[in-house]
């Protein structure tokens, strides 16, 4: 069973975003080990741009030292995808042997140069930005899809 790893700055606070969350969670028990890995936000002292490459420098560093496998980077100037391009992304994965994917949300500034190349596949859901918190509802529930999808399953219409 594949391993599938959410790496992300920042804890969930909303009860909802965590019901939906564990849902998720729960239902993709029959298709991977789903772990969250979620990390500690870099506060700035100011808003100079040296000061927002060091936060996402730092916050870079500790995302590299936790995602393991395959990177794949949730980024605005990623790859759009379908959720069948994501089935699809996932399963040429596992053909391919890998064990371990780990998805990346980064924080509020984005990702650091570092992570980004460091990614094997970087894809963006699309051209809107999304409260980091919902988008981990959002990425749970398509990583979800994408096994439904693979599955051939009813779920995906």
């Amino acid at each position: 069973m594949i391993r599938v790893n959410i790496v992300c700055i920042g804890k969930v606070k909303e009860s909802f975003y965590r019901d939906a969350i564990a849902e998720y969670s729960k239902r993709l028990t029959r298709f991977c080990k789903l772990t969250i890995i979620e990390l500690g936000e870099c506060m700035l002292s100011g808003k100079s741009n040296a000061e927002i490459e060091k936060v996402k420098d730092t916050e870079g560093k500790a995302i590299l030292a936790k995602a393991k496998g395959t990177l794949i980077s949730l980024d605005l100037a990623g790859k759009m995808m379908t959720s069948p391009d994501i089935a699809e992304t996932i399963s040429k994965c596992e053909i391919s042997g890998a064990s371990e994917l780990s998805f990346i949300i980064g924080g509020s500034y984005g990702l650091s140069d570092q992570v980004k190349q460091k990614c094997d596949i970087s894809m963006c859901f699309g051209k809107v930005t999304y409260p980091h918190q919902l988008m981990r509802v959002i990425l749970t529930e398509q990583i979800y899809r994408a096994f439904m999808i693979s599955s051939n399953s009813e779920y995906h219409k």
